[in-house]
């Protein structure tokens, strides 16, 4: 993770996330509770870990910054991020602790209740040290990712906010919302900290939920409006069946949700976020790039897995025609 590691020959990454990692052990039975399960898939997991895949299913060279055990579930993260076409150079392993696992119950539309293991008292991911950062990379990449579960423990915390300090708002620089209760003390910690990194991002997404903690409103309108005026410059709103708010200097767009038998709805935000990375890197207006996200969410929505579910830019393009075509 330090910075002898990159090789100096190397164009900067379009994509940098930051954070969370583990694998994901899903069940291939539908409607029925673990205890009952008898078959499951195994999968790379972690939202930003996601959002590193997703992006690169989209055509822009991605790396993620992470840690995991030293030990076979950590393996298998290097070599899925490596067949996915995401540079695992800034995954390193932490000797004591295990890779985490995560398992959910699925009962769709709605229902996807999470267990963690392997995250108590402290995961890998949360053992990234400030001073192993490649800070020439992050400030380098054309997008850069963190999210609000990098500042619930130290040393993350630290590592998260000094990469934000060393970014000092180049590109795009994105923090994903992802208030997740069981890791913090209460929604105010959560707060607090997460008042300290936005003014060192120019996007921030989240659902209403993570807008509140955030910025202590859960009206859309609102929450977006606080989120500006902490000097956010693209506020993502989403709202389930009502779709996505997005405000910025050109105004504000709301985007109807693609409609979708959904098989597993975890993926889905992640799916969103590596689409959000390349409508922007792709310079698109805000609405269209609301849409191309909305529709990789809903394709992802549609799959089992989370990682492996991610769509290419020409599947989301065929979704996009599709629902235009019911509508």
């Amino acid at each position: 993770m330090n910075a002898s590691a990159a090789r100096s020959s190397d164009a900067p990454f379009g994509v940098v996330t930051m954070g969370r990692v583990g694998v994901d052990v899903y069940p291939e039975q539908t409607g029925v509770g673990l205890d009952t399960v008898s078959s499951f898939g195994k999968f790379l997991g972690g939202s930003p870990t996601n959002v590193a895949v997703a992006a690169a299913r989209h055509g822009h060279r991605s790396a993620v910054i992470t840690r995991t055990g030293d030990d076979p579930f950590g393996r298998f993260v290097h070599q899925a991020l490596r067949g996915f076409g995401v540079d695992d150079r800034f995954v390193t392993p932490v000797a004591d602790l295990p890779t985490p696992v995560t398992f959910c119950e699925i009962f769709p539309p709605d229902d996807f209740p999470l267990y963690f293991y392997g995250r108590d008292p402290v995961a890998p991911d949360l053992m990234i040290r400030a001073e192993d950062l490649d800070l020439d990379a992050i400030a380098a990449a054309d997008v850069f990712w963190v999210t609000v579960t990098g500042l619930s423990q130290e040393p993350s915390r630290t590592a998260t906010l000094e990469a934000l300090r060393a970014r000092d708002r180049r590109g795009i620089t994105i923090i994903d919302l992802d208030y997740r209760p069981m890791f913090w003390e209460s929604r105010e910690e959560a707060r607090h900290w997460v008042a300290e990194a936005l003014p060192y991002a120019t996007v921030a997404a989240g659902n209403l939920d993570e807008w509140e903690t955030a910025v202590g409103d859960r009206d859309p309108q609102a929450a977006a409006k606080a989120g500006r005026a902490a000097g956010i410059d693209l506020a993502v709103v989403k709202q389930g069946p009502a779709g996505v708010l997005a405000v910025d200097d050109s105004g504000q767009v709301s985007v109807p949700p693609v409609p979708v038998e959904v098989v597993n709805g975890l993926g889905a935000g992640d799916a969103f976020g590596g689409a959000l990375c390349h409508g922007l890197l792709s310079g698109w207006d805000t609405e269209r790039v609301m849409r191309f996200a909305n529709a990789a969410g809903a394709i992802v929505a549609s799959r089992l897995s989370c990682s492996d579910a991610m769509p290419t830019s020409a599947e989301v393009e065929a979704k996009l025609e599709e629902a235009d075509h019911v509508g």
